[in-house]
C-alpha cells in the first residue's frame, strides 16, 4: 500500500518501481474522501489528477528518468491562487462561478517541474481570518481535534497536509496565515522573504504584505518546493531579482547560524500560554547546550505591531476589494428596478461575509480625509521604525525566535471578540510588516494533546539560512 514520508523517498520508490504516480494520486483521493468531514477541499480534480499522473508514469517508463524535481508530487492550492480553467473564489460568495483565465506564476512553475495539482483548498474569505471560521463554504476542522480550529486563513491547506490528503500545499501569508495554521496543525509552514515568490495570480488582500507560502511535513520537502517556485517574474514588479539558491542541496552545507535573539517582551507577554512559555524556555536551554548563543533583547514596539498591521492591511484591502462590484464577473444581486449604486450596495452586502465587510469598512475609515494622518500615516511610521529596528537586530544576530502564537488551537466559537482574534496575531505580523522570511516549526505538544510550534525569522533574502537553521532545530527537537 502507498505511504508518503518525503519527496526524496517517494522519488526513490518511483525510480525503483516500488510505486507509481497513479498509485499516489489514488491514495490521496481515497484519503480526501475518507476525511471529507474536515472540509479542507472545496474542489478535487480527481480525473485530471489521475490523467496527469498516468502521463508522468508513462514518461518515466519511456525515459527512465523523472520529468522534473517535483515529478508526481501531489500538491493542493489555497483558493486564492489562480489555476487556469479552474474555479477560484477566495472562499467568497462574491466570486461564485468565477473561473481563472491564467495560471499564477507559482502554479506555472509547479506544473513545469512535474507536480500534480489535486484540488483547491478552503480558507477564510479573502484570506481574512485566524481561525478558518469565515469561509462562505463552512469551517475547516482540525484533524487533531475536530472541535478546534485549524487556524487561518490557510486552514484548508494546513489540514490537507496534516491529515495526509496531499504531500504539500501552497497557502498565502499576509500576517501569519501560513505560520499560524501550521502551528495549530503540527506541520511546517513558511512565509519566504517578501517578493521571493511572485504574487502574480494570487488574489490580493494587502499587496505590500501578501506572500505565497508553503506547507509541508518536513523542512527538506519545503525547501524543494521553494526552490522551484521562487525567483524573479516579469509579471510581478515586486518579485525579487536575487538569484534563487539551491535550497534543497545546500540545506546541510551552509555555515551554521549561531547567534539567536528572542524578544524579552514576547516571552513575558500576559497573553502567552504558560505551557508555551515553558516549552520555549526549555528549547532555549537545548539550543545553548548545543553551542548556540541565545540572548534576550528588548523590543519596545511589540504592542504596536498589531494595530499598525490592521490599519495598513485593511486600508489596502479597502482598495483591492473595490473591484468586486458585480459588474464584470462574480456574484451580482438579482434585485430588479434598482439603480447602479443600489446594485453595488446589494451585491457587496450579500456577496461579502461579515469579517470582510468589517475590514473593508475599517480600511475605508482609516483612509478617509479626516483620519488619514491620525491612523494610516502613523501606522506607516511604525512600519518604518520596525524595519529600522530589524536591521539593527540582524546586524548583531543571525536569527530571531519566538512563539508562533500566544495559545494553542482554540475551540470553534471560543473567541467571538474581533479585537481578541486580532491580538492572536501578535507574534506573526512582525515578519509581514518588515518583509523578512519566517517559519513555524512543529516542536511541541500541549498538555491538551494539541501541537504547537516555534517561529524562526532571519533577515531579508536569508531564506537559505532560515531553512538550514530550521532543519537543525528540527533535528535537535527529535533527539529530546
Amino acid at each position: 500500500m502507498f505511504s508518503f514520508t518525503s519527496i526524496k523517498d517517494y522519488h526513490a520508490d518511483l525510480l525503483h518501481g516500488r510505486t507509481t504516480c497513479v498509485a499516489a494520486v489514488q491514495y490521496f483521493l481515497a484519503q480526501i474522501a475518507t476525511k471529507k468531514h474536515l472540509n479542507a477541499f472545496l474542489e478535487v480534480y480527481a480525473e485530471e489528477a489521475l490523467a496527469r499522473a498516468a502521463q508522468l508514469d508513462d514518461s518515466l517508463t519511456e525515459s527512465g528518468s523523472l520529468q522534473g524535481p517535483l515529478h508526481g508530487v501531489v500538491i493542493g492550492l489555497k483558493d486564492v491562487i489562480c489555476y487556469k480553467d479552474h474555479a477560484v473564489t477566495a472562499a467568497s460568495k462574491i466570486l461564485e462561478g468565477f473561473t481563472s483565465i491564467y495560471n499564477a506564476t507559482a502554479v506555472e512553475r509547479l506544473l513545469a517541474a512535474g507536480a500534480v495539482i489535486i484540488g483547491r483548498q478552503n480558507c477564510d474569505e479573502f484570506a481574512m481570518g485566524s481561525s478558518n471560521e469565515n469561509s462562505a463554504y463552512g469551517n475547516v476542522l482540525n484533524d487533531a481535534d475536530n472541535d478546534r480550529v485549524p487556524g487561518g486563513s490557510s486552514g484548508g491547506s494546513a489540514v490537507a497536509v496534516q491529515a495526509g490528503l496531499c504531500m504539500v500545499s501552497l497557502g498565502s501569508d499576509t500576517g501569519g496565515s501560513v505560520r499560524q495554521p501550521a502551528d495549530f496543525c503540527g506541520i511546517v509552514g513558511m512565509k519566504p522573504t517578501y517578493g521571493r515568490i511572485s504574487r502574480y495570480g494570487l488574489i490580493a488582500y494587502a499587496s505590500s504584505f501578501d506572500q505565497i507560502g508553503i506547507f509541508a511535513r518536513s523542512v527538506p520537502d519545503l525547501a524543494i518546493v521553494l526552490e522551484i517556485i521562487a525567483g524573479k517574474d516579469a509579471y510581478d514588479s515586486t518579485a525579487s531579482a536575487t538569484p534563487v539558491e539551491s535550497y534543497s542541496h545546500l540545506l546541510h552545507q551552509v555555515a551554521t547560524p549561531k547567534r539567536i535573539a528572542y524578544f524579552r517582551q514576547a516571552l513575558e507577554h500576559a497573553a502567552l500560554d504558560p505551557e508555551i512559555a515553558a516549552a520555549f524556555r526549555s528549547f532555549i536551554k537545548t539550543l545553548t547546550d548545543n553551542g548556540y548563543e541565545v540572548e534576550p533583547i528588548d523590543f519596545e514596539y511589540l504592542d504596536y505591531v498589531v494595530p499598525a498591521y490592521y490599519v495598513l492591511t485593511t486600508a489596502e484591502a479597502s482598495s483591492n476589494l473595490s473591484r468586486y462590484d458585480g459588474v464584470k464577473y462574480g456574484y451580482r444581486s438579482n434585485g430588479n428596478d434598482v439603480s447602479l449604486t443600489q446594485m453595488y450596495n446589494k451585491t457587496r452586502t450579500e456577496g461579502f461575509g461579515k469579517e470582510v465587510q468589517r475590514r473593508i469598512l475599517l480600511g475605508t475609515f482609516v483612509l478617509s480625509a479626516g483620519y488619514f494622518d491620525a491612523y494610516f500615516t502613523k501606522a506607516q511610521k511604525v512600519r518604518y521604525l520596525l524595519v529600522e529596528k530589524t536591521k539593527e537586530i540582524f546586524s548583531q544576530f543571525d536569527a530571531i525566535i519566538s512563539p508562533t502564537v500566544p495559545s494553542p488551537a482554540f475551540k470553534f466559537g471560543e473567541i467571538s471578540d474581533p479585537i481578541e482574534m486580532f491580538l492572536a496575531d501578535i507574534y506573526t505580523v512582525f515578519a509581514n510588516l518588515t518583509g523578512i522570511p519566517a517559519i513555524s516549526l512543529p516542536l511541541f505538544i500541549h498538555s491538551n494533546n494539541i501541537p504547537f510550534g516555534m517561529q524562526v525569522m532571519t533577515f531579508q533574502e536569508n531564506d537559505l539560512c532560515l531553512l538550514s537553521l530550521s532543519e537543525q532545530m528540527m533535528q535537535l527537537a527529535s533527539k529530546k
